[in-house]
């Protein structure tokens, strides 16, 4: 097979693994969106702490680096990174150092598309 095809398949296998969980979650339990949310950006944090992570991320591509629990692995990720160099400022500074291109290209992108688009009502 392709090896464009099988990088697909793996994001579209790994990342619709983690929505079925997701709408598992919502579907079985009482547990409201924001906490299983949140829970995905702590099992991404604890994972990638432990060092479980990234090699799925390795493997999966976009389709475990792009969900919730991708963005936990990249807060431990840097902050593994920034302790190692600045000692324990890093465990403080560490995500936001590795998380701040994602968020100001989120902030950057919404701020765009709310001053391009009008916005409406639904009826």
């Amino acid at each position: 097979m392709n090896e464009t095809v099988m990088a697909f398949l793996k994001a579209f296998l790994v990342g619709g693994t983690l929505c079925l969980i997701g709408q598992l979650l919502i579907d079985l339990t009482k547990l409201t969106p924001a906490r299983i949310l949140t829970g995905y950006v702590v099992a991404g944090v604890i994972l990638g702490a432990l060092g479980l992570y990234q090699p799925l991320a390795d493997w999966a591509g976009a389709g475990a680096t792009v969900p919730l629990t991708g963005f936990g692995n990249l807060l431990a990720q840097g902050v593994r990174e920034a302790v190692a160099q600045r000692g324990v400022i890093g465990a403080f500074t560490g995500g936001f150092t590795a998380a701040a291109g994602g968020v100001c290209a989120a902030v950057f992108f919404g701020i765009l598309t709310a001053t391009v688009f009008k916005s409406r009502e639904k009826y």
